[in-house]
């Protein structure tokens, strides 16, 4: 399982910062700044988050997941699967079988409901987005067992787009993100994501600070 919650003692040096890094707080609202929030989809500069592949002086800028709204859709099929016995109780359906076996099928489609339930759950909580100073993660969860992450650093970022589209992704505010880059992986996507806009401005600060360092000759 990811074991992207858990605290870490941090060490950053002042003149390692990035210059998009140094902003003063008045600039970010207050739910942005360090986010204590285990279920929030948008953390900026999350102060108690590591991942595996994280070195110890990269320093974490955003923590994204997808917005909660979006999981309207498998939070209202669940309650429909566990509200179906008690509405179709109603109807003999099951009334060819003993009264036994009626249990255990109820028994199994309620065991079939929480399963479902938990993997959307799970799926939504541990796939995230995350920006660090140095690199961009795309992390997909598929099961208790197995995830998946692409990479890419920032340096290799050539091109991010922004959309967002519909009522309810600009009621609510979030939207896609596309990065195009340079590496292996030649395209990664922020999927619904909150403040896409901010998102987008935040990664192309993030590549414009790598090429000055580059230019300066400040890269680590």
């Amino acid at each position: 399982m990811p074991d992207v919650f858990v605290s870490e003692q941090k060490n950053i040096k002042p003149h390692e910062k990035k210059t998009v890094l140094e902003k003063p707080a008045k600039e970010i609202h207050a739910h942005e700044f360090h986010s204590h929030n285990p279920l929030a989809s948008y953390c900026y500069f999350p102060d108690s988050i590591r991942f595996v592949a994280k070195d110890s002086n990269e320093r974490i800028v955003l923590f994204l997941r997808r917005h909660p709204i979006t999981n309207i859709g498998w939070i209202l099929i669940a309650f429909l699967m566990f509200a179906a016995p008690m509405v179709l109780s109603s109807f003999p359906l099951l009334s060819f079988l003993p009264e036994n076996f009626q249990l255990v099928a109820v028994l199994i489609w309620y065991m079939v409901a929480v399963a479902y339930s938990l993997e959307s759950f799970l799926d939504w909580f541990f796939s995230v987005y995350i920006v660090t100073d140095e690199r961009i993660f795309d992390v997909d969860f598929v099961n208790l067992i197995y995830r998946e992450i692409s990479e890419a650093n920032i340096d290799q970022i050539q091109d991010v787009t922004a959309t967002m589209g519909g009522v309810v992704r600009t009621m609510f505010n979030y939207g896609d993100i596309l990065i195009q880059t340079a590496s292996e992986v030649p395209r990664i996507e922020f999927e619904a994501v909150p403040h896409p806009d901010k998102v987008a401005k935040i990664l192309r600060e993030l590549r414009v600070e790598e090429e000055q360092e580059k230019i300066e000759g400040r890269v680590r």
